[in-house]
């Protein structure tokens, strides 16, 4: 068999068994290394977000260092980056335009305060119970104002005072733009966009320098000579004391309330999101944050970026994921990032000064428009809260920041109102006997059209009443109650189902496991002990099993399965699995439908590249999921007692055949599983470095080689994903992850692979849930 040529393997962090000083010297070296990541990150973003605000230029740097050192000692999420606000830029333009700069960062000064108070009151974790819907809202109408403004600057003009004065402002802004400095922001975006997508090898090493540094210096570059605005820093001097601003105590209250709330809803979902992205970064120790310590961190550093004169301060995803991408390992790499921007502010400030102010609102701009996430979309249609997001999104640019999260929060209330009063009640009649299902929830509200649908059934019928909801109030239990009672004394029949819609007193079917519950030994399907050897017998399993389906599962799922077949499929997970019948994809992930896009083979094998034609249906399948699709995950899973890889290990090595012994003509399984040989090539190489296991599991040592066979089978299996020009785009661009498991059947315990060591850990009930 010819030998293919291998995808580089990742970088070891460290061995399981490395003394503690190498582990040690190990993390001080990716935290430095990522520590110039983000200084080269922070230093063009904050200077476009004070630009963008109206603030001084310094005042960005200062939220940088301040950010870095302070919040990165204090706060409670290691791997968060602090720094100058995103989301808080239409806010703190707002701020200096109607109060100034000085009233601006006293204002800063009591939002600290006030965050440093909920922190030591620790109710961070009660902001997270805001709607998902309202939270990407803002962040998308924040994002939106940020953009229209920003494409002012782009043009060679200046931001208005509000977006819809921005809009308004726009047409004629692009009738009459200034053309080097729309030149300047046309190439600095098209340097942002495009550097992380630079085909080769060349490409891949060239991605881990910052988008924002290449564009800004890339701009700088080509404005030599030019006569465009550029950034002007005043000489470094004690900053002035903040002064309250002249409003009154409710202007003053709502200003603080809103820097407040915002800095700290986006501080601890980014926390969040860092913790998440951690876990699925292969080497990056994942500690949960402590969400009430980062936000009282946060507090301390808005304080002093007040009295020092910068910019308010939160975490932020974008330098949080950039600091995880590049290998942080803890909060150093934040605090010298921070020690970083402090000299480059003393050292380079005429550097500086060569940065023409239209690359730096073309980053800014892009930053905004990238705020307003598809994907974010995407998930609150999915839950039906689109109305809440428009709401927050439309209320955000039209009316501000507060206001448009009070306009969220409303409609959002709104429709959970709506929602617990929706009740639809229906009355059928079937086979002699009448059904009344009632879907939705059933409160005092919907009793007078209870008792009109009660009303309809005649006396002395059979009925069946199907409650369909989740809740039922007193009022609502009794009024049926009574119902059935006189129903009953009558001389009718009255059964009350649950939400399997299975009257209590009807006879069971064939299929006896109650849908929604755990998978138990599902034999009940098979046929009797007597008939298992008549003809068709499998045939009236299978049956058995569909008509169990259509009695008691497809009524709970015909509404969701209309939904899909309404709006398609979106789901946001590749699986990629053996066909081994006792492999059940959907029972070991708790998935339904929608959520994985499966693709099961012999051996869950994943040719490579330029293999024989014959494979391509993996290969399309894969690029259908993620061009198509656009999941945002692949899982390569393997198993134990697979008998592909039984098959790889007896099977004897391929000889070229002899001038007088033809080749024997290949069965489809044998040119299968030769897909599989480069895994098998992997464990003998392995094999021979004792020193060195390829795979190992971390709770137990690899049973055999079979089983060693199957954990090596996974991590070649990613390699040859990784091989694929659609996967290797998407997981350098970020947007797709690729994870490793193994399932052992006979325990019933799944296994997840860290990359890095070649681990498989097995995932504990009691521990958070893994993203697959």
């Amino acid at each position: 068999m010819s030998q293919l040529t291998k995808t580089p393997q990742p970088q070891r962090t460290h061995h399981p068994h490395d003394p503690p000083e190498a582990v040690g010297r190990t993390a001080l070296r990716r935290d430095f290394s990522a520590s110039i990541v983000l200084f080269l990150l922070a230093v063009p973003l904050s200077l476009g977000i004070a630009l963008a605000t109206g603030a001084p230029p310094q005042a960005g740097l200062v939220a940088a260092v301040v950010g870095g050192i302070v919040a990165g000692l204090l706060g409670g999420a290691p791997l968060q980056v602090s720094g100058a606000a995103t989301g808080l830029l239409v806010v703190t333009a707002d701020l200096v335009q109607r109060f100034g700069w000085r009233a601006t960062c006293a204002i800063t000064v009591l939002a600290g305060l006030t965050q440093l108070a909920l922190g030591a009151l620790r109710v961070a974790r009660a902001a997270l119970a805001v709607s998902p819907a309202i939270v990407h809202g803002m962040l998308a109408g924040i994002g939106a104002t940020i953009a229209i403004g920003q494409l002012h600057v782009v043009l060679g003009g200046s931001a208005e005072s509000s977006a819809l004065a921005n809009a308004l402002a726009l047409p004629g802004q692009l009738a009459h733009p200034h053309t080097a400095a729309l030149l300047i922001g046309a190439l600095t975006v098209a340097v942002l966009i495009g550097w992380g997508r630079l085909p080769g090898r060349l490409g891949r090493r060239l991605a881990s320098v910052p988008a924002a540094l290449v564009a800004v210096l890339a701009a700088t570059a080509v404005s030599v000579g030019a006569d465009v605005p550029r950034v002007e820093l005043p000489s470094w001097q004690a900053p002035s004391l903040p002064a309250l601003p002249d409003a009154t105590v409710p202007a003053l209250a709502a200003a603080v309330l809103t820097v407040t709330l915002v800095a700290a809803m986006e501080s601890l979902l980014s926390a969040v999101a860092v913790d998440r992205l951690a876990v699925e970064h292969p080497g990056t120790p994942s500690r949960p944050s402590d969400l009430n310590r980062e936000l009282a961190g946060q507090g301390v550093a808005n304080i002093v970026t007040g009295l020092l004169g910068g910019l308010p301060i939160s975490g932020g995803a974008i330098r949080g994921s950039a600091n995880v991408r590049a290998g942080a390992t803890g909060r150093r790499a934040t605090v010298l990032h921070g020690l970083w921007v402090l000299l480059c502010a003393g050292l380079s400030a005429a550097a500086l000064e060569l940065i023409p102010l239209a690359a730096l609102a073309a980053l800014v701009m892009l930053v905004g428009v990238r705020m307003v996430s598809f994907a974010h979309i995407r998930h609150v249609q999915r839950h039906r809260e689109f109305p809440v997001y428009a709401a927050t999104l439309g209320g955000v640019v039209a009316l501000g920041v507060l206001q448009g999260v009070l306009t969220g929060i409303a409609v959002a209330a709104f429709l959970a109102l709506r929602r617990l009063t929706h009740t639809r009640i229906t009355v059928l009649e079937e086979e002699g006997r009448h059904r009344v299902r009632v879907s939705g929830q059933l409160t005092f509200l919907a009793v007078p059209q209870l008792t009109r649908a009660l009303a309809l059934v005649p006396a002395c019928s059979d009925v069946v009443v199907e409650l369909c909801g989740s809740f039922m109030d007193h009022a609502a239990y009794e009024a049926l109650q009574s119902w059935s009672a006189r129903h009953r004394a009558q001389g009718g029949w009255v059964t009350l189902g649950g939400r399997s819609g299975r009257p209590i007193a009807e006879p069971a079917g064939a299929h006896a496991c109650s849908p929604w519950t755990p998978w138990r030994n599902h034999h009940c399907t098979r046929p009797a002990p007597a008939r298992e050897a008549a003809p068709g017998s499998s045939g009236s399993q299978l049956m058995g099993g569909v008509s169990a389906f259509q009695r008691h599962t497809a009524p709970l799922v015909r509404e969701e399965l209309a939904r899909l077949a309404r709006e398609g499929q979106r789901p946001t997970q590749l699986f990629l699995a053996c066909s081994d019948s006792r492999l059940v994809t959907s029972m070991i992930t708790s998935s339904g439908p929608g959520d994985l896009f499966a693709v099961r083979n012999v051996g869950n094998l994943m040719p490579p590249p330029g293999s024989d034609g014959a494979c391509d249906s993996v290969g399309a399948a894969v690029e259908y999921a993620v061009e198509v699709l656009e999941v945002g995950s692949i899982t390569v899973c393997g198993h134990s007692g697979c008998g592909a890889m039984k098959a790889l290990l007896t099977t004897p090595d391929e000889v070229p055949p002899g001038p007088e012994a033809p080749a024997p003509d290949p069965t489809a399984l044998a040119r299968w599983l030769r897909h599989g040989r480069p895994s098998l090539d992997r464990m003998r190489a392995a094999s021979g470095r004792p020193d060195e296991d390829e795979v190992s599991l971390a709770e137990r040592p690899v049973a055999d080689d079979h089983e060693r066979l199957a954990l090596v089978n996974v991590r070649q299996q990613l390699d040859h994903l990784r091989a694929h020009p659609c996967v290797a785009r998407r997981v350098a661009e970020g947007a797709l992850a690729l994870h490793g498991m193994y399932f052992h059947v006979g325990e019933a315990q799944a296994y997840v692979l860290d990359e890095a060591s070649g681990r498989f850990s097995a995932v504990r009930a009691e521990a958070a849930p893994v993203t697959v």
